[in-house]
């Protein structure tokens, strides 16, 4: 018989001592802690030494891989020159708005702070990224990918990869954020970029003049006959880039969290902010190395030939270096291709997901609508003598005390509930208009873009259903044309310039949540809304309460505490020490298997 007194002393000693051990091994869901420290390093992407915003040195940042229903902790540490909000490109944050990262839901990190996140991600599954959502930051970089997975339990609509990859595309300039945001205040257009970074890294020297000699350029090592599931993300500001590997096909299996379709393209249109994750298998003769393309749509043909990003597909047999001309992109021309492609992406419905429910039960076309907001965008604007875009002729003022705060401790004056539901016969103007959602309400928004570009719109806290899009002006007969069955559920979406696009979005998230372009040029100048969801029932379980950590700033301000004793690093093992927690995990449920027989 055990001695009930060691055993007590050593059940205390493991919960003192362990305290994170005890809460992985007794938990429901487990935990992930990483520690970032956000500051700029040096970096020469495209030949010319430039500050870039690294986390812990790295840039592009670093991955969190996860499971799906794990709980996420991120203590970050603003060692920038500014403010910084991180904020997480698709995940949902049920119940959980405080975490979202974005003006309207969070005080900025000031400089020299550090400020933890903790959100649960929550029934998804599925390709995401982080970024820095202030200040034009997200141009200096300071982005990572998310990776969710599913649990076991949950079977995948495909074999298991052989391989896991990450792929980060996007536009770059070499002029600094502040200089961009400046031009941009002072009416400057950002013009076409400089270059296309892979994964951060210039491109290949696949043409001597384009290319100077000296640039880093990202290889992909990759085994013959090997199938490789590929994460690509448009992590730029304001280009839509064609994504292609020479002499292989990409096949589509999901976006964004939804599993789709399988199709195999020859090439994909990934528009900022989106994306997508592809099997791809080696399956050709290695007579050389192959060509990793993206490249910038939308632009005249000499900017196209210079915005090209360059990686190296590398099989272990290869034969040598790959020679000659990049892949051909689309036709330029061709202005239904993109709209076409993008209608060709259907959502799985007999795949199971996050839950093991198939996603088709959710029946979307036959819920009534109970909300219709068209949402009309023009180009850039002076506006009281300064240039600024609109939704519905407002351009979104950020208050000095973040929307869900102010609603919070019912601060007045601080947002307007009104935001008209179609544009109304009035000058622009600047304000702080926010959309009043109806809980459980099933909000139709139709996207009608009046720019020259292309146009990127993400909802925070939701998945939408993508229905319908097409070229002209969205009249009530358009929604003849939608698609009420197997719309992909996505968190971005595209709309072309001179058409619209239709979503659908279920009310359910109790928050305030961002609605915004994602081209940061547009966004920066205002181009977004919040929507408001609130229960109308005082019920703790449909939104978790203030944070205990919460920075406090504006109307606020006095509530704020000393840093030092808001917030601390997580004294917690990071990720990066997992194989450790693992191995002592599993000696702990050894030991007290032995001692409580």
């Amino acid at each position: 018989m055990r001695d009930p007194m060691l055993i007590g002393f050593c059940f205390f000693f493991l919960c003192f001592f362990f305290p994170s051990l005890f809460t992985l091994v007794f938990a429901g869901d487990p935990f992930a802690y990483y520690d970032w420290k956000v500051s700029y390093i040096t970096a020469s992407p495209l030949g010319v030494k430039q500050q870039v915003i690294g986390i812990n040195g790295l840039f592009p940042g670093p991955i969190l891989n996860v499971t799906t229903n794990w709980n996420v902790v991120v203590n970050v540490k603003n060692d920038l020159d500014e403010p910084l909000l991180v904020t997480w490109n698709g995940i949902q944050l049920r119940k959980n708005s405080w975490q979202d990262g974005v003006s309207g839901t969070n005080c900025p990190i000031p400089a020299g702070w550090n400020w933890t996140f903790q959100f649960q991600v929550k029934d998804q599954i599925g390709s995401f990224f982080y970024f820095p959502s202030l200040n034009f930051q997200r141009a200096a970089g300071g982005y990572g990918g998310i990776v969710i997975n599913n649990r076991n339990i949950i079977p995948v609509p495909f074999g298991t990869p052989d391989g896991d990859i990450t792929i980060f595309i996007s536009d770059w300039y070499t002029k600094s954020h502040k200089g961009l945001r400046k031009d941009l205040e002072d009416g400057i257009n950002l013009g076409p970029p400089d270059g296309i970074l892979i994964n951060g890294l210039g491109p290949y020297r696949y043409n001597d003049s384009l290319v100077p000699n000296g640039i880093a350029y990202q290889t992909i090592n990759v085994e013959p006959g090997k199938t490789y599931r590929l994460r690509v993300h448009n992590v730029g500001i304001s280009t839509s880039l064609n994504f292609r590997i020479q002499n292989h096909n990409l096949l589509l299996v999901e976006t964004e969290g939804s599993y789709t379709v399988q199709q195999n393209y020859t090439n994909m249109d990934i528009h900022v902010g989106q994306s997508y994750s592809f099997l791809v298998t080696m399956d050709q003769n290695a007579s050389s190395d192959y060509y990793v393309v993206a490249s910038a749509r939308f632009v005249n043909s000499s900017v196209g030939d210079r915005a090209s990003g360059v990686a190296i597909l590398h099989y272990s047999n290869s034969q040598g270096p790959v020679l000659g001309p990049l892949p051909d992109p689309p036709n330029e021309y061709d202005t239904y291709f993109s709209m076409n492609q993008a209608r060709s992406i259907r959502w799985n419905v007999s795949a199971g997901a996050a839950r093991p429910n198939p996603q088709g039960s959710f029946r979307y076309g036959q819920i009534t609508v109970t909300d219709v907001y068209i949402l009309l965008n023009r180009p850039a604007e002076l506006i009281n003598g300064k240039w600024r875009t609109t939704l519905n002729g407002i351009s979104y003022f950020a208050p000095a005390t973040p929307l869900r705060l102010a609603q919070q401790f019912n601060i007045p004056g601080v947002f307007k509930l009104d935001f008209p539901n179609r544009m109304m016969n009035r000058p622009a103007k600047v304000d702080t208009s926010v959309i009043n959602g109806t809980y459980r309400g099933f909000m139709e928004i139709i996207l009608q873009n009046n720019d020259t570009t292309v146009q990127s719109y993400h909802m925070d806290g939701y998945a939408f259903f993508v229905v319908g899009m097409d070229y002209g002006v969205w009249t009530e007969n358009s929604r003849g044309t939608y698609n009420k069955w197997d719309g992909v559920a996505r968190c971005t979406t595209q709309v072309f310039p001179g058409a619209w696009t239709a979503i659908l979005v279920s009310l359910d998230n109790v928050g305030i949540w961002n609605l915004r372009v994602q081209n940061l040029d547009s966004w920066y100048l205002g181009q977004e809304v919040y929507v408001s969801v609130v229960n109308p029932e005082v019920n703790d379980k449909t939104e978790l309460p203030l944070p205990d950590n919460t920075i406090f700033c504006g109307a606020l301000a006095s509530l704020q505490k000393d840093q030092a004793q808001r917030v601390r690093f997580s004294g917690a093992p990071s990720v990066a020490n997992a194989s450790t927690i693992t191995i002592l995990t599993a000696f702990i449920i050894m030991w007290l298997n032995i001692f409580f027989k």
